[in-house]
């Protein structure tokens, strides 16, 4: 939905709330997610403790091969915005600033790539893959007999860090690149809504993106979205109870009322943020939560291992650049000795799946942070940083992990790792294990609430249609039904941990399902506008009309018997001369310093004070061949406009705040002013309302 009511919602008005949703979008959204819950309980019922192993290998067999590819092709696309002239585009208009320093950029992606998956996964997956790695890497995880790996084999610890980072690597990474690029994009230079339909106008054009078809893609963003964040909430809800139990809180950490007590209670706090709007507060309590699990990062290196991790980081760099090539085609791995192709199915198709279901979320968080920036600094930025971040978490909890259980054999019992306990496990190896682990139960507790209001939020700004002062009501709303989906899913897996985990990764891989369309589409339409944008982007060079003077002088002394500075002077004001009516003949008296003349000078107070005489600065744009003509009476090359170059957005304009703040809407404005002035209609046809139809209605932000 393009437009918004301009009248404020009152927040606790039902039907202010009802009369600014976007019915065709909540509605449906709602139904799916009920639907989808009612389905968990009942197949879970029916099909006993493998009813989700089956499901889940079902799910797998069927789009895995789809996830595997497209996540390689986001990483390939990424690369290229970043890398090819699209990366000089700007997230904004031509000539704004960034609006968070560079510094604050890099802290905020960061945290973007800080979260409750980091803490969960941070020991267990190194272990898992340590114990039993996929047989494509010709890794020794467990003989036939399901025997250990012995404490000596190094081998076998290097190729399980690379596989554990390359899950939270670049791919992730590109993977949130497709939709926060294209959001930033639409919105801040092309000034559309901040809404996942908008991506896709490029393609559709806005009738049908305002229609039905629009409508879809938001409600695929929504169950895509609350799906990926329940899957957090699940895993962030089990680590907690784990920790409970590790301290000897509560008896049985894998209890379904337990588990229950712990969502209500958080996801109550989380509640009590969106209804106090403590905004400042909650960003204060997400900076401190980073510092916390900066500290527990930097007291499990001190403490433990600290050398060893040192060495680790370099090599474990390594092991990603290799395990990159190895891994990202691969969709039917085996574990060692194993009989079914589960190891791509369990880990790497479940990760794809999950972070395109975050990618809505995400995406949106850092496409709002990124506004002013360059195409090139945000792909390289957001790619790079929260890489960064999961390699050295990684090194540090990972490479630690596995060094306890080569040293003392304490991380693996029964060659089974606890995956939800594990990182109390390793805290225990080490001082002060009581403090260690009340903080790494804070930082989970934190997380889990940052997540719910946040996820709250951008579900309630998708159910408005991009619009961001929605009624605490609704924010609500959706708080409370983000909980509710995580205990039913909870429950659907009944006690055992692991049946709970399995639930939760089939609701992420399912639910990315549609999403993955949606992404692959929106990366179609990215490249048809940034193709249009470089074809269209003016090219600034540095011209030189004349020879330097090195040049003139060493010219000027040839010939010249000796070293007479008179005849040296005589030739260069011979040549000067020449120059000056060359350049006139040819140019013409447009310009007066291409043809010799005098200097320009401005009264301006911020002008420059001196013109260089010798050089100049254009704008030089690109012209297709098949686009120029020649004129049958002067000879004189032309060019046909309309044939060059097809912006596949253009000629609409939106009376918001969006719009008016974009790039295009600043030209449209700047364009709309020369008319009125000068009148002479040789303005270039950019975005006009061509019936009061395309004028929409200004949201109030």
């Amino acid at each position: 939905m393009a437009s918004q009511p301009e009248a404020r919602l009152r927040d606790w008005s039902p039907a202010d709330a009802w009369r600014g949703l976007n019915k065709p979008v909540f509605i449906p959204a709602v139904l799916i997610i009920v639907i989808g819950l009612i389905f968990a309980t009942i197949w879970g019922s029916a099909n006993g403790a493998d009813a989700f192993e089956t499901l889940n290998a079902t799910i797998v067999d069927t789009i895995g091969w789809w996830y595997v590819l497209i996540a390689t092709g986001f990483v390939v696309f990424a690369l290229w915005a970043g890398l090819s002239k699209v990366g000089n585009i700007r997230l904004g208009r031509d000539d704004e600033k960034p609006e968070f320093s560079l510094g604050s950029w890099f802290t905020m992606l960061f945290a973007a790539g800080m979260g409750i998956g980091l803490v969960f996964w941070g020991v267990a997956e190194p272990l898992w893959h340590f114990i039993a790695p996929p047989d494509v890497t010709g890794a020794v995880g467990t003989d036939a007999a399901g025997e250990v790996v012995t404490a000596g084999d190094s081998a076998a610890m290097g190729t399980a860090m690379g596989q554990s980072i390359f899950h939270w690597g670049l791919h992730a990474w590109a993977i949130y690149v497709v939709v926060g690029l294209g959001l930033a994009y639409m919105t801040f230079r092309r000034g559309r809504p901040l809404s996942v339909r908008w991506l896709l106008e490029p393609i559709f054009g806005r009738k049908l993106i305002e229609s039905w078809v629009g409508h879809v893609i938001d409600v695929v963003a929504i169950v895509g979205t609350v799906f990926g964040i329940v899957t957090s909430l699940g895993i962030g809800t089990q680590q907690i109870a784990a920790g409970l139990g590790f301290m000897g809180w509560i008896e049985d950490p894998a209890n379904t009322v337990l588990l229950t007590v712990i969502i209500v209670v958080i996801m109550a706090i989380a509640t009590f943020s969106v209804v106090s709007g403590v905004n400042k507060g909650l960003k204060w309590l997400s900076n401190f939560n980073m510092v916390m699990a900066a500290i527990l990062a930097l007291f499990v290196l001190v403490a433990g291992p600290t050398l060893f991790l040192v060495q680790a980081f370099v090599g474990n760099l390594g092991e990603y650049l290799m395990a990159f090539p190895q891994l990202m085609f691969e969709t039917s791995a085996n574990y060692v000795g194993g009989e079914d192709a589960g190891w791509s199915g369990d880990w790497t198709i479940y990760y794809w799946g999950w972070w395109m279901s975050w990618a809505p979320f995400v995406g949106m968080f850092i496409a709002r942070i990124s506004r002013g920036r360059t195409i090139r600094q945000f792909v390289l930025g957001v790619l790079l940083a929260p890489t960064l971040v999961s390699i050295l978490w990684f090194t540090i909890f990972g490479s630690s992990g596995i060094y306890y259980q080569m040293t003392e054999g304490v991380m693996v019992q029964d060659g089974n790792v606890d995956t939800v306990g594990a990182t109390f496990t390793l805290l225990e190896q080490l001082p002060l294990a009581s403090i260690t682990a009340v903080v790494a139960i804070l930082v989970i507790a934190i997380f889990f609430i940052t997540s719910g209001d946040s996820g709250s939020l951008v579900t309630d700004v998708l159910s408005y249609g991009g619009r961001t002062d929605t009624p605490k009501l609704t924010r609500v709303f959706w708080t409370i039904f983000i909980a509710i989906t995580a205990i039913v899913l909870l429950a659907a897996g009944g006690e055992a941990a692991d049946a709970a985990l399995r639930v939760l990764q089939v609701t992420s891989i399912a639910a990315a399902a549609p999403l993955s369309i949606v992404m692959v589409l929106a990366v179609i339409a990215q490249i048809r506008m940034f193709t249009y944008e470089t074809q269209t982007m003016p090219r600034y060079v540095r011209i030189r009309p004349t020879a330097s003077k090195t040049a003139l002088v060493d010219t000027a002394r040839h010939g010249v018997e000796g070293d007479s500075t008179r005849e040296v002077h005589r030739n260069l004001r011979s040549m000067v001369t020449g120059q000056r009516a060359a350049l006139k003949g040819f140019l013409g008296s447009t310009s007066a310093t291409l043809s010799g003349l005098e200097k320009p000078t401005s009264k301006q107070a911020d002008a420059p004070e001196e013109f260089s005489a010798d050089d100049m600065v254009f704008a030089i744009q690109d012209v297709p061949a098949h686009s120029t003509v020649v004129n049958p009476e002067t000879g004189t090359i032309g060019w046909d406009e309309d044939v060059a170059y097809h912006d596949p957005i253009a000629d609409q304009v939106f009376e918001t705040p969006e719009f008016a703040e974009s790039a295009t809407g600043q030209q449209w404005e700047s364009e709309q002013i020369y008319e009125e002035a000068v009148g002479n209609g040789e303005t270039e046809s950019t975005p006009t309302p061509s019936s009061p139809a395309s004028v929409e209605e200004a949201p109030q932000h």
